[in-house]
């Protein structure tokens, strides 16, 4: 049973609808009446910031309105260890595990056991949501929850290519880690075609939820923008894979077009320099202002003085910058990659093949049609966006793969294992045998009848979609 994302279009809510209604009636339970107690891991959370970071922070959010528990488990970052606690209660274990690689940890899978094991059962936790196939903490926890008899779902954040040696080696990885996993969750049919593939996970314990954007933070406020100047927009990392190679060659050829033209680019990465070295050869420096690294909640600033909004992305599975921008009522610029094309209407973006000249014209076209005042109206853009994808729609769709994993019957050692030789990387079976061996003598050593269940944050005040919190 796979959950398909319509492409952007107002019957993504009568979709949602009718797959809970059919889960219902299939399984004879009302999704209301089951609660999950949940954990996120991932080596991806606050205070770094970012997509992944992003999701997980509000789909937990939806989860505890809805009467969930839901717990986080994620590395420490500098002097943030220990338990934390976030908005309505939301729980954060920061365990102290170094990190190894761009905010990764080492994945020894032995050493953090004990510690993992013992979160696991203080927090009666009964489903492992692993996020980003970069993170090796969120493998780490789906093996160990494995072992520990409980279930696993993978949401996979991102697109890999076939051909270079990173790219095959994340791919075997992440199959040996998927192999065994009972749900995964995509955020666009191409990013699940592309990890049917590259991780051979069969199709139909694969599902499509896209992201979402909190419309009540991304608004459109026109009086921001500028009267003298048309300002094209660019907030992402400057790193090779966000395109910035192909802005560089943009940059001067629009600005010598039209002299109303000029650019605004929030984000910071390793690609910044070929940007200013770029504004300073051109004499550019009036028209091209670089913003550095952002907020989240400066975003929307940064959006709102903008006319128009250019990604020039080489590879993306879901664009979450393009949906805030058009949530903001910007036109939207966009190479025509992975799965941008299912994220908006054809009406809210200009798609264009990844190439400079094909860039350059999108960009003529969209200036054009706003001289001409050819443009959607930013407040019916905004309010079509928040139609689309917003998080109560996106829980309720995670909920049922939720639902459908609890009622999975449980998998013995022998059973992980013979699934594991799928993977075809024998020598992976003693490590997983070799921590099934742990947490035996973990239960020995430290049996959980002697580990204190925490206590559950039983009052939550989140304010719901239609404008009506609960009461203290």
């Amino acid at each position: 049973m796979t959950l398909h994302a319509t492409q952007a279009s107002p019957t993504i809510l009568q979709f949602s609808k009718r797959r809970v209604k059919q889960y219902e009636s299939c399984v004879g339970v009302k999704m209301n009446g089951v609660k999950h107690k949940i954990c996120m891991v991932s080596d991806f959370f606050y205070p770094n910031m970012g997509g992944v970071e992003e999701h997980i922070f509000n789909l937990s959010q939806c989860l505890l309105e809805h009467g969930h528990k839901v717990v986080i488990l994620t590395h420490s970052y500098e002097d943030r260890v220990g338990v934390r606690y976030m908005t309505n209660g939301l729980k954060v274990y920061y365990i102290p595990v170094k990190v190894f690689y761009n905010q990764c940890v080492l994945p020894t899978m032995v050493c953090s056991l004990p510690l993992i094991r013992y979160i696991f059962i203080r927090e009666d936790i009964q489903i492992i949501h692993g996020h980003s196939a970069f993170s090796a903490l969120a493998h780490e926890g789906m093996l160990i929850g494995r072992l520990m008899g409980l279930k696993t779902v993978f949401t996979d954040h991102s697109l890999f290519g076939f051909a270079d040696a990173s790219a095959i080696l994340t791919n075997k990885f992440l199959e040996i880690s998927l192999v065994d996993c009972d749900h995964c969750i995509c955020v666009s049919h191409i990013g699940k075609e592309n990890t049917v593939l590259r991780a051979k996970v069969q199709e139909e314990k694969v599902s499509v939820i896209p992201n979402a954007v909190d419309t009540t933070l991304f608004t459109p406020d026109i009086s921001k923008r500028s009267n003298d100047f048309i300002t094209i927009v660019i907030v992402s990392r400057l790193v090779y894979r966000k395109g910035v190679d192909l802005l560089a060659h943009i940059i001067p050829e629009i600005c010598s077009r039209h002299k109303n033209v000029q650019f605004l680019i929030g984000g910071d990465g390793p690609k910044r320099w070929l940007i200013e070295e770029v504004r300073e050869r051109n004499l550019l420096q009036h028209r091209v202002t670089l913003l550095g690294s952002l907020e989240h909640s400066q975003v929307r600033h940064v959006l709102n003085k903008g006319h128009i909004f250019l990604n020039t992305s080489l590879t993306e599975a879901y664009c979450m910058a393009i949906v805030e921008a058009a949530s903001c009522g910007l036109q939207v610029v966009s190479t025509k990659v992975g799965g941008i094309p299912e994220v908006l209407p054809a009406d809210l973006i200009y798609l264009v093949e990844p190439t400079v000249p094909a860039l350059i014209e999108g960009l003529e076209t969209a200036i054009a049609d706003y001289k001409m005042g050819n443009v959607r109206c930013p407040f019916e853009a905004h309010r079509r966006i928040g139609l689309f994808y917003n998080w109560f729609n996106i829980t309720k769709r995670t909920e049922i793969v939720y639902n459908l994993v609890k009622h999975e019957a449980k998998k013995n050692l022998g059973q992980q294992l013979t699934n594991q030789i799928r993977s075809g990387v024998l020598a992976y079976l003693l490590v997983v045998s070799l921590c099934y061996i742990i947490l035996q003598i973990l239960e020995f050593l430290v049996p959980r009848k002697y580990i204190d269940i925490a206590r559950d944050y039983s009052e939550i005040h989140v304010v719901p979609s239609n404008g009506k919190g609960k009461e203290d």
